[in-house]
């Protein structure tokens, strides 16, 4: 299944990932294999982005932490996920990979109003 873009822009875009918690991700449209292949300039907007989203995270949901993982295994291409932590999730404190731990006990805010937030934040950056 397709994900259709929360974001997007001439070398990025912004996906929602399936979960309970609220999770991003972070793809360069260039399907770049390590980090360390995308250009300094692209590299930099990725981190401003991430910066952006894990700010908005904070501020709308509180979590106890927020989880930025890439490591591009199962999908070799150059992303970054960017996780909201409870420790009421199913997971806390082991990785959303790991084994589950109980079953979540989450009442979080409206998700499509997050993401208006994300957009909004993300639209203030010269990112082109």
């Amino acid at each position: 299944m397709t994900q259709v873009p929360i974001f997007e822009n001439a070398h990025l875009y912004v996906e929602k990932e399936a979960s309970e918690i609220p999770w991003l991700k972070i793809f360069t449209k260039e399907p770049y294999k390590e980090l360390g292949d995308v250009p300094k300039e692209l590299r930099l907007q990725l981190f401003e982005v991430f910066d952006i989203i894990e700010d908005e995270m904070k501020k709308y949901y509180k979590p106890t932490k927020i989880n930025m993982a890439s490591f591009a295994n199962m999908l070799p291409r150059v992303h970054l996920h960017v996780m909201a932590r409870f420790e009421n999730d199913s997971y806390f404190p082991n990785p959303m990979w790991g084994a589950k731990l109980r079953d979540a006990d989450l009442d979080l805010p409206d998700e499509e109003e997050f993401h208006k937030r994300v957009v909004e934040a993300l639209k203030q950056l010269s990112l082109d």
